[in-house]
């Protein structure tokens, strides 16, 4: 198949299963709740997640000009060239600033959701964006490749800002049967993300070497459609009426994102969750970074969005994504048609998103993460055999590797890519979820950058064997998900909070004291 036949096909299925996920809000909603719904999802989400998913893929392509910039820049100051081992120095400086950015931008994202609310943090963010897009296009007329080390820094502030925030926006807004898959749509457009930045990076759109200061500011284009939007629709009610007080303005949020009146039995429930954290009607108190490791009460929720936070980067996936270039060269496709193949990873992970984000509501949360952290431990031991046999010559190795490949990425996708999101925003009550998306966050970034340093020497040190230490993420994931974790589909977070608590000695029931009864 010729790269346009590809691109179209991929096209086509992107808008088909779209329009499958708008037709299943209609479905379950009335229409103009969906609509109102889908609306803020897709602003919300254009310069949120899927900023990240961009972003970690458009610098791929222009790797190679990068370098030269970086080396001829250098030669232009101080009349010599760098060495191959500088030069890479630099790019790993380059691709390391993001995700200091992203740590960076989860500690901020707690405050500022606290301080600002959601949707108005959301809008604050861009502008982290705009200066490093300006930096972008700037780096090469001021000739420094300092501009982009900066730039990837500023870029990676907003990633990891809107990677907490959004997930929480989408938590608290979307009605009880919609939550999980409302807040798993933050994957699909990470997923989205990806798929688009690779197509932009093809050398027939942006990835050619005039082009490239453009193509690395081009994460603008949505930030500024995200502003001219988002404005437009309400904050999260929960945030309106639990940390602000703001009765009235709860509301009318709920009456717009409902289409109607408000739910008397989801007023209810925020009321008694105000009740529980408020003393004379004052607004609630949030939780510190610190003071939610010291509530022994939440120490089982912690244990569980710190696993699942740290599994979802130490199980390797991104090295996967790497690793996938030299696979398909392997397999015998032409150099110059890797990028085409590259590109069906990105569309794997998208393609299993948005098939998670109709079974969520299904098959629950705790079905998709311990199922896909075990699919992805069956296709890691399948991928080492492969690899090893590949070396002693077997024929046709190279091509179950490839299906490996596709099968690890779609089993990620299908389950931790997502579910991981949606976490805190279900097990946390109002005070403490800020503060858990830093948690999670944080965790999230350091095992990142964990892995980034440390996977060139695992390769090279234990060979086709590399893969061994994600198994062992995968399986202890697994067990310690299936193990401690209770499923929340369709509860409220008493109900939530009475199984954690059971499964730590207590035997308070759900809907005692009237919070979260059904």
């Amino acid at each position: 198949v010729n790269q346009n036949s590809f691109l179209n096909m991929m096209l086509v299925v992107c808008i088909f299963l779209f329009k499958k996920t708008k037709e299943r809000y209609i479905k379950t909603s009335k229409p103009s709740s969906s609509r109102t719904l889908a609306l803020t999802v897709c602003s919300a989400a254009i310069g949120g997640t899927f900023q990240y998913g961009y972003n970690i893929s458009i610098i791929n392509s222009p790797t190679g000009y990068i370098q030269t910039f970086i080396n001829n820049t250098y030669a232009a100051r101080w009349g010599t060239s760098l060495d191959t081992p500088h030069v890479t120095l630099v790019w790993t400086l380059i691709v390391s600033a993001f995700s200091l950015g992203c740590l960076f931008g989860a500690l901020l994202a707690g405050p500022m959701a606290v301080r600002f609310g959601r949707k108005n943090s959301l809008l604050f963010n861009n502008v982290f964006l705009f200066v490093g897009g300006l930096f972008f296009l700037l780096c090469r007329v001021a000739r420094s490749f300092e501009m982009i080390i900066f730039a990837r820094f500023l870029v990676g502030i907003n990633s990891g800002l809107s990677m907490n925030v959004q997930p929480m926006y989408f938590g608290e807004s979307a009605p009880k049967h919609l939550r999980g898959a409302v807040a798993f749509s933050s994957a699909v457009f990470t997923a989205f993300g990806i798929f688009l930045g690779q197509v932009v990076g093809l050398t027939e759109v942006m990835g050619t070497e005039p082009l490239w200061p453009y193509l690395l500011a081009s994460n603008m284009l949505p930030g500024l459609i995200q502003v001219l939007t988002l404005p437009w629709f309400p904050e999260s009610p929960r945030y309106l009426l639990i940390d602000r007080g703001d009765m009235e303005a709860c509301v009318q949020a709920l009456e717009r994102l409902r289409g109607g009146v408000a739910p008397t039995l989801e007023m209810n429930e925020m009321l008694e969750e105000q009740q529980m954290h408020t003393d004379s009607g004052s607004a609630v108190s949030a939780k510190t970074f610190w003071s939610l490791f010291k509530d022994p009460d939440l120490r089982p929720q912690l244990r569980t969005v710190a696993v699942a936070s740290s599994a979802m980067m130490l199980c390797g996936n991104d090295s996967i994504y790497f690793y996938a270039s030299y696979i398909f060269l392997q397999a015998g496709i032409p150099a110059d048609r890797i990028q085409y193949a590259t590109i069906g990873t990105g569309a794997s992970e998208l393609t299993a998103s948005i098939l998670s984000n109709f079974l969520i509501e299904r098959v629950g949360r705790k079905c998709l993460l311990v199922g896909g952290y075990t699919l992805m431990s069956f296709w890691s031991i399948v991928f080492t055999v492969a690899l090893t046999l590949q070396k002693q010559g077997v024929e046709g190795m190279a091509y179950l590797s490839m299906v490996c490949v596709f099968g690890y990425i779609l089993s990620f996708g299908l389950g931790p890519a997502g579910v991981t999101g949606v976490l805190p925003a279900e097990i946390f009550d109002q005070s403490a979820r800020a503060a858990a998306y830093m948690v999670a966050g944080s965790l999230m970034w350091l095992s990142l950058l964990l892995v980034a340093m440390i996977f060139p020497f695992i390769v090279s040190s234990l060979g086709n064997l590399c893969l061994l230490p994600f198994l062992a993420v995968c399986l202890l994931s697994a067990v310690f998900i299936g193990l401690t974790f209770p499923e929340t589909k369709g509860k409220s977070l008493a109900q939530i909070t009475a199984k954690f608590e059971r499964k730590n000695g207590r035997t308070r029931e759900p809907g005692e004291n009237g919070v979260g009864s059904e």
